[in-house]
């Protein structure tokens, strides 16, 4: 057979194999629309009845007074709240004041659901079974009815709420010299966004109210400091530092996406985050690390303190890497010019792994980088037996700071008001229930990433579709036989270059091991993180599907 004869063979055979794949991937990858997701990810779409009754019957916003003496009267020092633009739900604030020692009491307050929420009642078994709010791009499903996520139990300001906090003394350097974990009633002074807070940071910010403004900024500098040394602790002590680039979509009035930009986190993210780091490590270890423990079980990346009486407790934990995966991993990036020592000495893999996404900062590959390197990670979940967190490098870690959002949070507030409040209040306590219970929560929060990655998916497809024939800068993204994935550069927009319009006259060949296709007669090779200019050919909005043709 004459080699033109040979070619064209070649490229039939192609074709139909291309084809094929490409229905399978399609089958694999289509998603209902937005208004589908429920049924595909078992999302509810509404409270049932019974549980709005519940819900009505709740006490006003009025707390009475013999609540108040139960409680921790906090309503006199200065508190806020930092939150995104959008938000109404606030289930976190902070409170502020400089003892006379010179060091900080710094107040991590946290919506007190469950003095509403009590167990075995329809209200806990529906947030139980959806075990999370979902945050779609267009809409929010939440977990609570609005009456308390957004109105009962939102640490809104100048309205007195019921807390469950964490209150912690500071010196200069950060080093929490003795915490106290309490019920409090707190009347938060300030909302601010996140926004508000960096520009106050920063001495841009505007007020009227200058010793009012003098205050909260002092708070917030303080505060800042503080948060800035626990992060640098965290990173020296082997916290791998997964900060990555977030898609956020600007909708029009019928919800369709105008605009894509990034979120670009400030210091006041990262004030937040610490202090939520901190409130979710005192209460694991208050619980898991009893006094008198008398083994110690180690693990290869913390020391975990055990008893035979310790009590059961709803934990986040996160393993160890694979080493398979971690040892792929370094072979693949070598073709970058980066490397990754691997070392049996998890802590050792920690700094390795966080010079590694220092390394690939403003490198063409650096999304590439990132996402298979949190790939190469073990999912974090909930668990009563204790590993520790690997990613965080904390010995014991819960979720204890967004009961609002997540029912993991409210059985943890439970199993505080039980062990440390000597509250007589129904609680699971049982291992085995809460490893179901911790098992089922883990399964919907994966539900609603999924969905979550799917409405983001949507959103893309909906965005491109109004620029089909125009062209793009692109990175390669993924390569398969069927074709090169190629993520838009300034969108991060995702979609499929089929290998038939590669180069049409040509035959490709897959190259699995080192990620490319070679053209068999040019000799061109497409491999991973390789610049493109593409084209937009196609869109399929309901299967979220997005086709592109190299120019």
């Amino acid at each position: 057979m004459k080699t033109k004869d040979l070619i064209a063979k070649r490229l039939r055979r192609e074709k139909a194999m291309e084809r094929k794949n490409r229905n399978k991937q399609q089958a694999a990858q289509q998603r209902p629309t937005a208004a589908s997701y429920d049924e595909e990810y078992t999302l509810p779409t509404c409270f049932p009845e019974e549980v709005l009754n519940e819900v009505k019957q709740l006490p006003t916003q009025s707390i009475p007074q013999n609540e108040v003496m139960r409680r921790r009267d906090m309503r006199n020092v200065l508190t806020f709240t930092i939150d995104p633009d959008e938000a109404k739900d606030f289930d976190d604030a902070l409170s502020f004041q400089v003892l006379d020692t010179g060091n900080y009491q710094v107040g991590i307050h946290i919506a007190d659901v469950t003095h509403y929420v009590a167990e075995q009642t329809a209200l806990d078994d529906e947030a139980y079974q959806r075990g999370t709010s979902v945050y779609l791009v267009d809409r929010v499903i939440p977990m609570l009815p609005e009456r308390l996520s957004n109105e009962l139990c939102s640490l809104r300001p100048d309205e007195d709420k019921l807390c469950m906090s964490v209150i912690v003394e500071m010196d200069q350097h950060a080093k929490v010299l003795r915490h106290k974990i309490c019920r409090t009633v707190i009347r938060s002074n300030y909302r601010l966004t996140y926004r508000q807070a960096q520009d106050m940071l920063d001495d841009t910010a505007i007020s009227s109210n200058e010793k009012a403004y003098n205050e909260l900024h002092e708070a917030l500098r303080v505060l800042n400091g503080l948060a800035k040394q626990m992060r640098t602790n965290r990173f020296r002590q082997g916290a791998i530092n997964f900060e990555t680039q977030e898609v956020h979509f600007r909708l029009d009035e019928h919800n369709e996406p105008v605009d894509i930009f990034f979120h670009k986190s400030l210091d006041t993210n990262h004030l937040i985050e610490e202090f939520m780091l901190l409130a979710n490590r005192i209460v694991a270890t208050a619980i898991g690390k009893a006094k008198g423990d008398s083994k110690k079980a180690t693990t290869e990346h913390s020391e975990v303190n055990q008893s035979e009486d310790h009590k059961p407790m709803v934990y986040r934990v996160h393993d160890n890497p694979d080493p398979e995966k971690i040892g792929k991993l370094s072979t693949f990036i070598k073709r970058f010019g980066l490397n990754l020592k691997v070392s049996s000495n998890s802590k050792t893999t920690h700094k390795h792994i966080n010079a590694l996404l220092d390394d690939c900062q403003g490198m063409p590959c650096q999304t590439l980088v990132e996402t298979l390197t949190i790939r190469s990670m073990a999912k974090a979940v909930y668990a009563t037996d204790n590993i520790g967190h690997y990613g965080l490098a904390f010995p014991y870690y819960t979720h204890f700071t967004s009961p609002i959002r997540r029912y993991p949070d409210m059985m943890v507030h439970r199993l505080v008001a039980r062990y440390l409040l000597q509250s007589k209040a129904r609680c699971r306590t049982d291992k085995d229930e809460l490893e179901e219970a911790c098992v089922h929560c883990s399964e919907r929060e994966l539900a609603a990433q999924m969905a979550e990655r799917d409405s983001v998916k949507e959103m893309h497809a909906r965005w491109i579709s109004n620029h089909l024939g125009e062209e793009f800068d692109a990175i390669i993204s993924g390569v398969t036989e069927f074709g090169l994935f190629v993520q838009l550069a300034d969108t991060m927009t995702e979609g499929l270059v089929p290998i038939r319009t590669i180069e049409p006259h040509d035959y490709m060949q897959f190259d699995e091991e080192n990620y490319c296709l070679i053209a068999a007669r040019s000799g061109n090779t497409y491999t991973l993180s390789d610049k493109v200019r593409v084209r937009v050919t196609k869109v399929d909005i309901e299967r979220k599907l997005i086709d592109f043709a190299l120019v």
